[in-house]
Parts: C-alpha cells; sequence; structure tokens
C-alpha cells in the first residue's frame, strides 16, 4: 500500500496569517502513524522553522482522527516476523517538536492514542475536541510506554495519575482530559479548530516571535535544570539576545503608543546558546 500520492501529501501544509496547519492525512488507515509519515511531519516542522512568514504551527488530522496511534499492519508484520523493526534507535526522536523554537499546538480532532497521544504531549499546547478519545494503550498491547513518555506524562499530570493512565490504559475525554492536565483547552467539534486559530493568530500577531522562542527553549531546558540555573539563564538571554533587539523596543513603544505591535520575524540564525554573563 502506498503511503502517499502525488495529490494527496501524508501530512498537509496550509498557511494563515502567519500561521502553519500541519494535517496527518492518511485517510485510508484514519492518520495512523506510519515512518513516512513521520519523516514528512518532521521535515515540514523544520521548513516552517526556517520559514519567516510563519509564527506559530498548528498539528491536527485530517477528517474525524488525530492519530491512533502506529498503523496496525506495521504492528502484525512485527508480531508474525520479530526480525522485522521501524529502527526506533535509528529515527529523529519525537520530541523533535520542542526543538522548534515557535509554538505548536495540537487540535486534537478526534482519536488520539500511543504514539499519536506522545506526539500531541511533545506540542507545547494541546486543544481537544469534546468528542476525541485519548489513550495510551501500551499496556494493553503489550509494551513498554514508548518514546519518552515515562518521562513526560508525570511532569504533565503528575506521577500516579500517569500511571493510572499507562497501566490501565483506559479512554479519556472531554472534561476528564482537562482535569487531568492532558490538554489546556476543550471546544466542541465544531468549535475545535476555529478557537485553537483564533488563539494562534492572536500569538501571530501580538507575541514577539524571538521572545516566544528563547522563552519555549527557557522552558524545557529547565525542567532538568535547577532553579537558580533557570534564573541565571534568563539574564544570559537579557544580555546575549533580548537586551539590543528589535522587539524590545518594539514591544515597549506600542504598548506606550497603545498600537497592535510590529514585532520582527523569527531569525533562524538567533543563538541557541546564550553568551556567559559579564564579568563586570
Amino acid at each position: 500500500m502506498s503511503d502517499s500520492t502525488p495529490q494527496a501529501p501524508i501530512v498537509l501544509r496550509e498557511d494563515t496569517d502567519g500561521v502553519a496547519i500541519l494535517s496527518f492525512n492518511r485517510p485510508d488507515r484514519n492518520n495512523s502513524w506510519s515512518v513516512p509519515m513521520e519523516l514528512e511531519y518532521y521535515r515540514l516542522l523544520r521548513e516552517c522553522a526556517d520559514d519567516p512568514a510563519v509564527r506559530v504551527i498548528v498539528v491536527t488530522g485530517a477528517g474525524r482522527s488525530f492519530c491512533p496511534g502506529m498503523d496496525t499492519s506495521a504492528l502484525a508484520d512485527q508480531v508474525a516476523d520479530p526480525t522485522l523493526t521501524t529502527e526506533p534507535h535509528k529515527r529523529a526522536p519525537i520530541t523533535t517538536p520542542r526543538s522548534i523554537r515557535k509554538p505548536i499546538i495540537a487540535a486534537i480532532n478526534g482519536a488520539c492514542a500511543g504514539i499519536g497521544l506522545i506526539a500531541a504531549m511533545n506540542c507545547d499546547i494541546r486543544f481537544l475536541s469534546s468528542k476525541a478519545k485519548v489513550t495510551c494503550a501500551f499496556s494493553q498491547r503489550g509494551i513498554m510506554a514508548e518514546h519518552g513518555l515515562a518521562f513526560t506524562l508525570p511532569r504533565e499530570i503528575g506521577t500516579s495519575r500517569a500511571l493510572d493512565l499507562l497501566f490501565s490504559s483506559r479512554i479519556v475525554m472531554g472534561q476528564e482530559a482537562l482535569d487531568l492536565g492532558l490538554v489546556d483547552r476543550v471546544y466542541e467539534p465544531e468549535e475545535l479548530m476555529p478557537r485553537t486559530l483564533e488563539y494562534a493568530r492572536g500569538l501571530a500577531a501580538n507575541s514577539s516571535p524571538v521572545a516566544m522562542g528563547v522563552i519555549k527553549q527557557q522552558v524545557y531546558e529547565a525542567l532538568e535544570t535547577t532553579h537558580e540555573e533557570a534564573r541565571t539563564m534568563a539574564i544570559r538571554w537579557w544580555y546575549d539576545t533580548l537586551r539590543n533587539h528589535h522587539d524590545f523596543k518594539e514591544g515597549v513603544t506600542s504598548y506606550l503608543e497603545k498600537r497592535p505591535p510590529a514585532f520582527a520575524p523569527w531569525d533562524p540564525a538567533t543563538s541557541t546558546v546564550p553568551a556567559p554573563l559579564p564579568e563586570d
């Protein structure tokens, strides 16, 4: 079975008002995960990262599903022949979206399970359809918590809640997913994309790309550092990147003049490691 045709890319890209919408697009397989889809998703993320016209990225699924997990045909093949493998140790890490220094919002429009849930958890913010079903699924397939979910999930929702979902593989929806902290907003299906795009366009219009890029890097790095290291890193970013940046002046000036800001596009050459603190 072919994973794509010239008329139907396996991940779609649509741009609007500074927002790139990436949609998983395997309708014959309900957007189930495949290695080719993964490769195209990461390629498009990197493309968006380097595109100055893109300030925010939204990830969703075409049709009724977000991503219900790994393609069952690939799983069945591996059960039939244990020598087959998707070589996860050789693939780009599923944390790749966290390295993209632009906000990434998951609009979970339908079934979201297994590696599909992991993909959503590696987006920065998650909005959920009230009808979408979310599950880990791993314990009911006889496998481990894949791709670092044992790290991500407890940090998002707490250890015992994470173990509940991982042990039971039970389905959660709507308000419970919100209460657990799996997602940040829940909308009725017809409202999901309009409200997601409203939020994304608000970021694109009103928030500085360089500030958002630095903040995203700060937050993910701070998960594995101390409070003092995070405090010091903020000062380093100030001296190295932000105090002389156009967006600092524009942010203050536009606020004082009571007008919308005109922030500069994200510069892919922005430093990833700010200079050490000045000695004097």
